[in-house]
């Protein structure tokens, strides 16, 4: 079995590069990091330095990797140093609306793009990026969190569009979009205090979730959107 964690030296990257260590000890496992050297270090593990916004360098990881059984975007963005998300749409600002784009959507696009021919199999494939419920259209009731919300929204768009396409390409891949909820990692950190301790999940409990979610879907469940907890989420 062969796995490509993007994003494997984030908080949830990191859980479910020690999760599948220990689940499918005969798994090798791919995993990209852009500036935070990875902390794991393992015979089963090979790492990148990616800049996952780049589609030349996302070729090039392509290039360096023969075939998939599991696919995991699990890189996203929230913030910046210098900008938090819009309280109002006064607040908009295209260049920080353009950053979202380029972190949480692009990157899944150029990824089936260049790794649709590595997830061809006989077997079940997986194909996963890391969603939000805040980028559901009909879940929307509180507004707010523009460029965030709406850079979401578009990659559900495109999970959505890819599973329609691949159905005949690619029968036997699962492409899912995941809403972690809200995991105790550098991107919710400044957003914590609002929320309930017992509604702020570790890496390693998120990580859990989403395998038993890949333990009990196939290919008929393709283009759908699952909570942590098993639960589908409307578009």
């Amino acid at each position: 079995m062969n796995i490509l964690i993007i994003g494997g030296s984030g908080g949830i990257g990191s859980a479910l590069i020690n999760l599948f260590i220990t689940s499918h000890p005969e798994a090798f496992i791919y995993a990209t990091y852009q500036t935070t050297p990875p902390a794991i270090e393992h015979p089963q593990i090979s790492w990148f330095k990616v800049d996952i916004s780049s589609e030349q360098e996302i070729i090039s990881l392509a290039n360096h990797i023969s075939s998939l059984d599991i696919l995991i975007n699990a890189a996203g963005a929230l913030h910046q140093p210098n900008h938090k998300p819009e309280k109002s749409v006064n607040e908009f600002n295209p260049d920080f609306f353009q950053h979202n784009l380029n972190t949480n959507v692009f990157p899944t696009i150029y990824l089936a793009k260049h790794f649709s021919k590595h997830l061809k199999s006989k077997n079940n494939a997986y194909f996963i990026s890391i969603s939000a419920r805040i980028g559901s259209i009909e879940d929307n009731r509180t507004g707010g969190w523009i460029s965030y919300r709406c850079s979401k929204a578009a990659l559900n768009m495109a999970i959505k569009t890819i599973s329609i396409e691949w159905k005949y390409k690619l029968p036997n891949c699962c492409v899912l979009a995941f809403h972690p909820g809200t995991t105790d990692t550098k991107l919710s950190k400044p957003f914590q205090k609002s929320i309930p301790p017992q509604k702020i999940f570790t890496p390693h409990y998120v990580a859990s979730c989403l395998l038993e979610i890949l333990n009990n879907r196939t290919s008929e469940d393709s283009g759908k959107f699952f909570s942590y907890d098993g639960t589908e989420i409307p578009w």
